[in-house]
């Protein structure tokens, strides 16, 4: 089974308050749709920081969510000094502290700093269509001269979603891949 890829990079999610506290009452406008359903890149930007290591101009990404949250690479996380933990967006429990500058306000989060893991949008009625009922994860090829297989890649089964796969930039720069490539699904990790 084919699928399109998607390489993310570093981003915020912002729940209403923590939009207020950075960005005050200025509007969050859509520079572009991303693919996913309802998704998009904004015009806003912020820093994100660990102490006196910082990482400027990160976009945040709309629409506003119930929770904040920052999604950055391994790479990111040694510019940073941080030890995020791999999770799916939104299990924030236990993941790391980071701090958010906006140009109207901080964010000291004790919590909210994660890598995220490889992952595949999926609606419900997409798994029923290729017979997917039951995996909780897949096996992925990619192609290449930089090759390989993406193990432990989750489905996101989620209404609405497009058919579409997510990694982050290092994950895309290791295999030679980018945003629009097509992979394959070789294996599949059903329920028991």
């Amino acid at each position: 089974m084919k699928i399109i890829l998607g390489v993310s990079n570093r981003h915020v999610h912002l729940n209403k308050e923590d939009y207020f506290t950075l960005f005050g009452d200025e509007p969050m406008n859509k520079v572009k749709d991303l693919r996913q359903p309802g998704q998009f890149a904004s015009d806003k930007f912020v820093t994100i920081k660990n102490g006196d290591r910082t990482i400027e101009h990160v976009r945040i990404l709309g629409p506003i969510r119930n929770y904040t949250q920052v999604e950055i690479s391994k790479t990111d996380a040694y510019t940073l000094k941080l030890n995020p933990p791999i999770r799916q967006s939104g299990d924030l429990e236990n993941s790391s502290p980071i701090t958010i500058v906006g140009p109207k306000g901080e964010l000291n989060l004790d919590k909210g700093c994660i890598l995220a893991n490889r992952h595949i949008h999926i609606s419900p009625e997409e798994v029923k269509t290729y017979n997917l009922e039951g995996v909780k994860k897949v096996k992925v090829k990619v192609d290449g001269e930089k090759g390989g297989i993406l193990n432990n890649v989750y489905l996101k089964v989620q209404e609405p979603s497009l058919l579409e796969m997510h990694l982050d930039t290092d994950e895309g720069n290791a295999f030679g891949i980018k945003t629009g490539d097509e992979l394959e699904i070789i294996e599949l990790e059903r329920d028991e």
